[in-house]
């Protein structure tokens, strides 16, 4: 093939028939999804592929409750069984765009969105004021995945197979990772318990206010946090990622399922944008009635926070990571539990941080009256 100006420097640098097309063009054909499911094919998949879905009706029954001023206990109550299914949804739908877009931008998509419901809840509750609602659901939703789902996971997959397989060295790493995000976590409260600068305090009550060196830490802490996650997911997707891929479980294997694409790449992404939309609305109702309900039906904020948000937060990780290791697939049921928790202790929490730092509702890292090392909560 002979060479012009025209030529692209790579053989595989442009797809023939689409170097001419204009702009406008490529995006009419994109949102047209050639030899894709239709929009009409995705969205049935999206709505009616699974009988979880039905849980949707709560959604314009949490609007509705929360528009016309229904009792606080049914505002909670729908906008909980309501963000179930988006969960779920959500997980769908980041799934199917990951079938088009490849395995680095999958991974990036699920480090973005795998905890969405997380971050959308913990924003709206700290923009809210309900501050001991954060910590308790961020430190709730560590336990739930490192102890309730992963020893899930384990019993179930020892029911169907006497041994499982997966890549110890990646394994080390996401655990050694885990073990630095609670050392950091644990070095502002270090200096408020140990230092005399840390316990001088302006207020009759200590936990009432920070000072200025612990403040000063914890949000250095965030900020060095965030900086370690992000070299982890280099780490995880683009400089090592055969550490964490199973040694013995090849793509050829029978039981080795891929994604089915079921869904359109557009019609993917308006659903994916459009279920974080309505799961921040919900979220905000549910976070708005927690007050209210906690005092009339005596129901302890700790518990709404420790046990209740994160097991309908990760409710569609909880059901993939036992599915897996069902499976024999012990490596994604390690990277959904274990790599779930590196991201809120890493990103979420510090992310947090930052927006109350933003916000001006104060969250510094320091230890909580159940003598967990956490947030701790400090009304402006």
């Amino acid at each position: 093939m002979t060479s012009s100006e025209t030529s692209p420097l790579l053989e595989n640098g442009s797809h023939p028939g689409q170097r001419n097309l204009s702009l406008t063009r490529r995006v009419v054909n994109f949102m047209k999804g050639e030899d894709e499911p239709s929009w009409a094919e995705s969205f049935n998949f999206f709505i009616f592929g699974t009988w979880f879905n039905i849980l949707l009706v709560f959604i314009p029954l949490s609007f509705i409750s929360h528009s016309m001023d229904w009792d606080a206990g049914l505002i909670f109550l729908f906008s909980f069984l309501a963000i179930v299914p988006l969960a779920k949804l959500l997980g769908e739908a980041t799934d199917q765009l990951s079938v088009k877009l490849g395995e680095t931008m999958s991974g990036l998509l699920n480090a973005s969105f795998g905890n969405a419901v997380e971050i959308i809840v913990g924003v709206a509750a700290l923009l809210n004021g309900q501050l001991r609602i954060v910590q308790t659901s961020m430190l709730g939703s560590i336990l739930s995945n490192i102890l309730l789902v992963l020893g899930c996971s384990f019993f179930a997959g020892g029911l169907y197979h006497k041994e499982g397989v997966f890549n110890g060295t990646g394994a080390q790493a996401s655990a050694s990772l885990m073990a630095l995000s609670c050392i950091t976590l644990v070095i502002p409260a270090a200096y408020a318990s140990t230092t005399t600068a840390g316990m001088e305090n302006y207020c009759s009550d200590a936990s009432e206010c920070p000072t200025a060196g612990l403040l000063f830490i914890s949000r250095g802490t965030a900020i060095l946090l965030l900086g370690v996650y992000c070299a982890y997911l280099w780490f995880q997707l683009k400089s090592h990622p055969k550490l964490f891929i199973s040694p013995d479980s090849p793509t050829d294997e029978p039981n080795s399922e891929e994604t089915v694409p079921r869904m359109g790449t557009a019609a993917a992404s308006v659903a994916l944008l459009s279920v974080t939309v309505v799961t921040a609305f919900c979220a905000e109702y549910l976070v708005s009635s927690i007050e209210e309900t906690a005092v009339r039906y005596s129901i302890p904020k700790a518990f709404i926070g420790v046990v209740l948000l994160p097991i309908v937060a990760n409710a569609a990780e909880h059901v993939t990571s036992v599915w897996m290791a069902m499976k024999n697939k012990y490596e994604l049921t390690i990277t959904i539990c274990v790599g779930s928790s590196i991201q809120i202790a890493c990103f979420v929490v510090p992310l947090l941080v930052i927006v109350g730092w933003m916000y001006d509702h104060v969250l510094y890292l320091a230890r909580c009256r159940s003598h967990f090392f956490c947030l701790e909560p400090i009304n402006p």
